[in-house]
């Protein structure tokens, strides 16, 4: 139960990472808001770490930078994959692949979750992609993006990095405290910060104005990966992942009861999916 409530509040967490850096993208650039908010959850890291003490181990440590830079290089393919490709598309298929591919490793190390838990991963696989689903694009006209190869491979492999970025999370051994989110923050703030070095012209800086926005971002980042990183601890890889993975669920509830939008039915259906999800995957834990 420690697990799931662990899970849970990752995703939470999660979700209103999101939203807060999707409404601070609005005014900048996305790529801008990382490069800001990795080094602050990186400074967030540090001063937590010591207070909830653990041993450092090179094992630990190695997970925790291979989190970082699949997290890093997962978050730079899924902005391209945005910018040049249609959302309706790549978000519900790399939303689906971070909630499915933890779930199928771990099946393969050996996990064999309740009859109701398999039933609440299989609705809360279905949850993300609906939730995901942007259906406010225009299907016609010139302009609609269109799902080319390359758009096709950005898409795939930012869904894979993501869920490689989980899966090292879930390898950390008990014990190691946030020890392996420093390492974690490390790592991915040099991957997204090579990124904006190679693409110097083109990132939109935040203004001043933003910092108490990017600050909560960055601390809530540090919330949202710790639960995470301690949820795996006390439970198994696929059962934590994907209650972790139905985050989208949260921002899109955020959206609709801060910034009045509605939502299409499409999505409403995968809330409810999501709480279905949740429910089952609750009473099997």
């Amino acid at each position: 139960m420690i697990a799931f409530a662990l899970a849970l509040l990752a995703a939470v967490a999660y979700g209103l990472s999101d939203f807060a850096g999707g409404a601070t993208s609005r005014r900048t650039s996305a790529l801008g808001v990382v490069v800001v908010t990795y080094p602050i959850s990186l400074v967030v890291a540090l001063a937590a770490a010591p207070l909830f003490g653990g041993e450092l181990t090179g094992g630990s440590l190695a997970w925790g930078a291979a989190a970082g830079v699949a997290g890093g290089v997962a978050i730079w393919w899924f902005y391209l994959a945005l910018a040049q490709g249609p959302m309706s598309v790549v978000s519900p298929i790399t939303a689906v692949l971070v909630a499915g591919i933890p779930v199928g490793v771990g099946f393969a190390l050996g996990e064999r979750p309740g009859p109701l838990a398999y039933v609440g991963i299989l609705i809360a696989v279905l949850a993300v992609g609906l939730v995901s689903r942007e259906s406010d694009e225009t299907v016609t006209g010139a302009d609609h993006p269109r799902f080319t190869s390359r758009v096709a491979w950005l898409t795939a492999g930012s869904g894979v990095a993501f869920a490689l970025s989980f899966i090292a999370l879930g390898q950390v051994e008990s014990g190691t405290g946030l020890w392996p989110l420093v390492a974690s923050r490390v790592t991915a703030t040099l991957v997204v910060w090579a990124v904006a070095a190679a693409s110097w012209r083109h990132v939109v800086w935040p203004t001043r104005s933003l910092a108490p926005m990017l600050l909560v971002i960055g601390v809530v980042d540090v919330v949202a990966n710790g639960a995470l990183l301690m949820a795996y601890q006390h439970g198994m890889l696929s059962l934590v992942s994907v209650v972790a993975a139905l985050y989208p669920a949260v921002t899109v509830l955020l959206a609709m009861v801060v910034l009045g939008e509605r939502a299409s039915r499409t999505r409403v259906l995968g809330m409810l999916a999501a709480l279905a999800a949740v429910a089952l995957i609750s009473i099997a834990g």
